[in-house]
């Protein structure tokens, strides 16, 4: 087959999206969050962790602390023992509470909205902060890619590239800036729910026609 030209690219992947936004209208982040701290320290439990788990971690965990000072007083032990459910319990720990002592000693306890600030927040790179942006501040700087967005990138034909960072470009090239972020998502859910990584339900798959691996995978 002859290689599709970045147009054709675009145009194909202006359909899918056209398509998945029909049939996920609530396309969104399931992190569950009133402020963009709770969505910030809910992003970093969320690294190697499903959103339900975290959803059950962070209702107690936000009752107890409520802001960034609370997070940066916290001790380490405490803290971990709060999240452990999480998995890499220490890691994370310490990432929040580092980043909540920045974000109180340089930011005044606030969330700061743009990317170069939230990666001088330690444990912060750059898929976490376009979840923060795209999603409690509306700003689209990136596009977020999670696991199942590197593999309906990859089956899908919108790169061929393995390393997070380079999809991300690939996929910033072809989507409209406005639909950065709700593309994620959209990826995101059909990932869950008809392209799984097992065992993808190509027959149900709206996007069949559109998509080079159908009943190939």
């Amino acid at each position: 087959m002859p290689r599709e030209s970045q147009a054709g690219l675009t145009r194909r992947c202006g359909k899918i999206t056209a398509i998945l936004k029909k049939q996920y209208p609530q396309a969104a982040t399931r992190l569950h969050h009133a402020d963009p701290l709770q969505l910030l320290v809910a992003t970093i439990l969320a690294a190697q962790c499903t959103d339900d788990r975290v959803n059950k971690v962070t209702k107690e965990l936000f009752a107890r602390y409520r802001s960034a000072a609370d997070f940066a007083a916290a001790t380490q032990e405490e803290l971990q023992e709060q999240v452990r459910t999480t998995g890499f319990f220490r890691n994370k720990a310490k990432n929040i509470r580092a980043a909540c002592q920045r974000l109180v000693q340089a930011y005044g306890g606030q969330v700061p909205d743009t990317m170069d600030d939230l990666l001088s927040l330690p444990g912060v790179a750059r898929k976490t902060a376009n979840v923060v942006l795209g999603s409690a501040f509306g700003r689209n700087e990136g596009v977020v890619v999670d696991t199942h967005v590197i593999r309906l990138s990859g089956r899908l034909g919108f790169s061929k590239q393995t390393d997070p960072v380079k999809i991300e470009q690939d996929l910033m090239a072809i989507v409209p800036r406005g639909d950065w972020t709700v593309f994620s998502h959209l990826l995101i859910f059909h990932g869950r729910a008809v392209c799984t990584a097992r065992k993808p339900r190509c027959g149900d798959c709206l996007i069949n026609t559109l998509c080079p691996s159908a009943f190939k995978v």
